[in-house]
């Protein structure tokens, strides 16, 4: 009552614990939908001057004003108006020749300069404050004449009225200064024509001046006359194509349609929630329905796991790029999964994670079939994974299946080129490869991490170079012989019920590896004429001698590094049954009084088989042990002692825990019968010669 109270108590426990790693599962996964973990903005946030990653369709008809086109068609106008410039202004043209005088009289000042020498005079005239005059130029003013300079003075203040009759905007000086050289009388030395250029050019300014007013009023009145531009989409026209660059005018059109992100977060945030509802609804309800061993709370939190690190390395890389969602290696987490926990558990995850990752994505409706299709199908030839080569195998054909995907999608809506159809095909190819590779990495750790036995170890193991199976040939033969009988029966039985086949073969192989340490006390060992090594020894003794080959054999696995699974073949094969023959042999010793012999002294230690392929290898065992001592010599004397084995187990409980039912009992007696009546069948017995043939007589033989 005790026992039954901890196993409902314990069950409850997990139960709970199960729950709460579904639902953490689902808060990291709605993290990862909402939250912007990715390397580049998701496709909801596009930006202007981003590459497009989908291709994006008008769903309807719309009409909108373009902020963007009416703004485009104000700037040219802008850029079409003439600047606005006052007319000439007399004022400016009469300070520019008066400063000219003024220069000009402070020339005449320093070259009537009595007391200062030709240097003091050259530094002076490089003082004034209206034109900067060089050396050479001074020089040349100093060193003229009277009459020459009086000449030049009238010449450059007339020029420079000449000059200014003329209009001069700020952009046309350049001009006017370029037009004084001509202005000049012919009558002057090209060198005195040098100087009067140079002393009237640095008085050209503008006489004409810009007005800012007057040309933005001119502007604001073109402005006004704008009409905004309106933009209209038909249903199904193209906004932009995948590989664009969205401009400003697509980025427009698309926040119109409302492609771009919502403002109002709270609906993107109730959308995913309600999708991860449904997903861990989903996932819980198909953990419900497994057998209460069928994964444990380790188990499901490795899975968890798994699963969380896939969902965050995708949310991570996808969003937003061309090719790497296709190199991303989905299919390593189905077969790695599929490899562990079977095809069934590998569908329905992977259905889950695949449909998390394309959730919110533009491109739901083709990475989905991408991922999902040729993953699942390279599960089902992957299977247990019983070969390296089997896993490369199967990264091949998801390889090749994902381009059949890419092809069929790409080809429907002709938005792929054939330079992006061979790039996205060798992206396939890559997938299927590192999937291949990664399912077999996470194999490995994930099995060394819950302690399950995958196909490729039990495999190596099973080799027959294997240490310890040497060990058991060389130690104890007759009982290697018997473990290879027992091997063949399990095995041919897990198959005809739907057992794992292999695992009862290895477990099988192993189960007496403890007789190996005492092989003299085993019958099958024993020679017929020498001397049975339990004729001296006290039936008490001997009972242990035979019980402890399981320690033993535990012992043996533990040394040799046999996984887990595998010792429990070598614990529960015998169960908790009793050296029978022992156990008698006390009975009688004690003048068969039954009180006086415990029989727990004389039973194995346990515990009872856990699993089908325990339970199996039990019956094998007994079975093949009754059938070499009885020796039956047809099948129905051979039906006989399996129907007596499988129910004498029966009657000792020892099948509870293995979930086999009696379809599968009566499939085990056919399976066993089937195996052991090629072994016990009658043989012919060859005649001997009499006499030797004449071929092989000596010489001396001969008559």
């Amino acid at each position: 009552m005790i026992n039954s109270l901890e196993k409902k108590f314990k069950k409850k426990e997990n139960s709970f614990f199960k729950i709460v790693i579904l639902i953490l599962t689902g808060i990291i996964a709605f993290g990862s939908i909402i939250l912007p973990i990715s390397s580049r903005p998701t496709a909801f946030e596009l930006s202007v001057g981003s590459v497009a990653t989908q291709d994006f369709q008008a769903p309807r008809n719309l009409t909108y004003t373009s902020d963007y086109l009416t703004e485009q068609k104000i700037s040219s106008i802008k850029n079409s108006i003439t600047p606005v410039y006052l007319n000439i202004d007399p004022a400016i043209s009469r300070q520019q020749i008066d400063r000219l005088r003024k220069s000009i009289d402070f020339i005449t000042l320093v070259r009537n300069d009595s007391y200062s020498d030709l240097d003091q005079k050259i530094n002076d005239l490089s003082n004034l404050t209206h034109t900067q005059i060089s050396r050479d130029v001074a020089t040349q003013l100093i060193n003229l004449d009277e009459q020459t300079w009086v000449s030049v003075q009238r010449e450059a203040i007339l020029v420079l009225e000449q000059v200014f009759r003329a209009t001069i905007r700020d952009y046309q000086v350049q001009e006017a200064k370029q037009r004084v050289a001509t202005l000049i009388s012919f009558s002057f030395s090209e060198d005195n024509s040098k100087t009067i250029e140079n002393l009237v050019s640095p008085f050209v300014v503008p006489n004409s001046l810009f007005s800012k007013e007057l040309t933005d009023e001119a502007i604001n009145l073109a402005i006004e006359q704008v009409e905004p531009v309106q933009k209209s989409y038909s249903p199904g026209e193209s906004i932009i194509r995948r590989g664009q660059i969205i401009d400003e005018q697509t980025y427009e059109a698309l926040e119109k349609f409302n492609f771009i992100s919502p403002d109002n977060k709270q609906q993107e945030y109730f959308a995913a929630g309600i999708f991860i509802l449904l997903q861990m609804f989903f996932l819980g309800l198909y953990f419900s329905k497994q057998k209460s061993n069928s994964f444990s709370v380790k188990e499901i939190l490795i899975i968890s796991i798994i699963f969380i690190l896939f969902l965050l390395s995708a949310k991570f890389l996808i969003p937003n790029r061309t090719v790497l969602p296709y190199i991303f290696p989905f299919a390593g987490f189905t077969f790695a999964i599929g490899t562990l926990f079977g095809f069934e558990a590998a569908f329905i995850l992977s259905l889950s994670l695949s449909s998390i990752i394309s959730f919110g994505s533009f491109d739901f409706q083709s990475l989905l079939p991408f991922y999902l299709i040729p993953s699942l199908f390279g599960s089902l030839v992957l299977g247990q994974g019983r070969r390296i080569s089997v896993f490369f195998s199967a990264g091949l054909l998801t390889g090749i299946l994902s381009i059949g995907v890419i092809l069929a999608i790409r080809l429907l809506d002709g938005s792929t080129d054939l330079i992006g159809m061979i790039t996205l095909s060798g992206a396939s190819l890559l997938n299927g490869m590192a999937s291949a590779s990664l399912g077999l990495l996470m194999q490995f750790f994930v099995a060394q991490i819950l302690g399950i036995t995958t196909a490729i170890q039990l495999l190596e193991i099973s080799r027959p170079d294997h240490p310890l199976l040497q060990f058991i040939l060389t130690n104890a033969p007759g009982t290697y012989q018997h473990s290879l009988q027992v091997t063949n029966m399990a095995e041919q039985a897990a198959k005809d019920i739907g057992a794992d086949q292999l695992l009862t073969r290895v477990g099988a192989l192993y189960h007496d590896a403890g007789k190996a340490a005492n092989p003299s006390f085993f019958i099958e060992n024993q020679i017929a004429s020498n001397i049975n090594a339990h004729d001296d020894l006290d039936h008490y003794l001997s009972a242990a001698t035979i019980i402890q080959h399981v320690p033993d054999g535990v012992d043996l696995a533990k040394k040799f590094r046999l996984p887990s699974r595998i010792i429990d073949f070598v614990k529960e094969h015998h169960g908790t049954l009793m050296t029978k023959y022992f156990y008698i042999k006390a009975i009688e010793a004690n003048n068969n009084d039954v009180d006086s012999v415990d029989v727990n002294d004389f039973r194995y230690p346990g515990p009872i088989p856990q699993s089908k392929e325990t339970a199996l290898l039990m019956l094998a065992d007994g079975v093949e042990a009754r059938a070499r001592a009885d020796k039956p010599t047809n099948r129905e004397e051979l039906e006989k002692i399996i129907h007596g084995v499988i129910d004498f187990c029966l009657k000792e409980g020892q099948l509870e825990d293995t979930e086999l039912t009696m379809k599968d009992l009566n499939i085990i007696v056919n399976s066993f019968s089937n195996t052991l009546i090629n072994t016990y069948h009658p043989r012919i017995k060859y005649p001997e010669l009499k006499t030797q043939p004449v071929e092989l007589l000596d010489e001396t033989d001969k008559p």
